[in-house]
């Protein structure tokens, strides 16, 4: 199976897609978001887009404990292997320590 880059995913998916959220803004101008999974901002551009990049990064807090967060990040190499895409890594340090792992990873 060949993979498709991600700027010609993007191209056929920018303007309609499941995920899409439009709303009005003030004076009239358009506001968009996306409810995709793996979308940290929930902002519907390209640099944001999980349809559209291979690498994406998601936190979320872990179901167990209170002070720990769950990082989730997506491999490049396992692409065509939907059950071994997704790293999880499971975070129990300070906030400061945290935050500075999250912004360590690579986002493209």
């Amino acid at each position: 199976m060949t993979t498709v880059p991600g700027s010609l995913v993007w191209e056929l998916v920018k303007k309609n897609n499941c995920f899409l959220i439009k709303q009005f803004g003030n004076s009239n101008a358009k506001v968009r978001f996306s409810k995709e999974p793996n979308n940290l901002y929930n902002v519907h551009s390209y640099k944001f887009s999980s349809l559209a990049n291979s690498k994406t990064v998601v936190v979320q807090p872990s179901a167990g404990e209170d002070k720990a967060v769950v990082l989730s990040t997506t491999k490049t190499k396992k692409l065509n292997t939907p059950a071994k895409l997704q790293h999880k890594t499971l975070m129990r340090k300070e906030f400061r320590k945290m935050a500075k792992s999250v912004k360590n990873q690579e986002m493209d």
